[in-house]
């Protein structure tokens, strides 16, 4: 199977209200790119709604869609984390964190009740967000000697690539963001020049 350099994410946080039988569920959706991302938010979170009885979440990141955490803080087992975290895989999103806040109204709702409520705050959150797609991204940095700058500018240009940061001296460097399925193509050009490296960096 080729690989598939797209995914689908959301452009911007999103927020939205639950209520059953007393007990009110905020959900908060947002993009990330890292689990580094998680517990910056969750600690807002919980620093905004000091009095909630839970703030259970759900991530799903990477591209290949593997990598996934969940946290029912408090609430029985998977009756939280896992039923956010279903309707993430539903609607094939990733690199979205979700955190549903539970104010508890004094009614238990069972186990059937809490996984329905943690499922209808996330998609409520998830229906106001703008579902986006990305491409997935190497970054590289190439270094030359300037008078090689045209025919590398040629082929920035002949491959549409996106300039990230450039230092133009007797020896320059550039970084570009390369899509991952155009990578091979735009190095295999860029070795047919004299004194042309490539430093792989990252990817996004």
């Amino acid at each position: 199977m080729l690989f598939d350099d797209t995914y689908k994410t959301i452009e911007k946080p999103t927020e939205s209200i639950f209520r059953d039988r007393g007990s009110k569920f905020l959900g908060f959706a947002y993009p990330i790119n890292s689990d580094n991302d998680i517990k910056g938010i969750v600690a807002k979170l919980k620093a905004e709604h000091p009095k909630a009885n839970h703030h259970c979440w759900a991530m799903r990141l990477s591209i290949n869609r593997s990598v996934f955490r969940v946290n029912d803080d408090g609430e029985p087992s998977g009756t939280a984390g896992r039923p956010i975290l279903n309707t993430l895989l539903s609607k094939d999103i990733t690199n979205v964190l979700v955190v549903v806040v539970r104010y508890f109204g004094g009614t238990l709702l069972g186990v059937p009740g809490l996984i329905n409520a943690y499922k209808v705050a996330t998609e409520e959150a998830l229906k106001q967000a703008v579902i986006i797609h990305k491409t997935v991204n190497d970054i590289y940095t190439f270094s030359f000697e300037y008078l090689q700058m045209n025919d590398v500018m040629r082929i920035i240009k002949e491959d549409s690539l996106d300039i990230i940061s450039q230092q133009f001296d007797n020896d320059c460097s550039i970084q570009l963001s390369i899509r991952k399925t155009q990578v091979e193509q735009t190095l295999l050009k860029m070795s047919k020049l004299d004194g042309v490296t490539a430093k792989y960096n990252y990817s996004l």
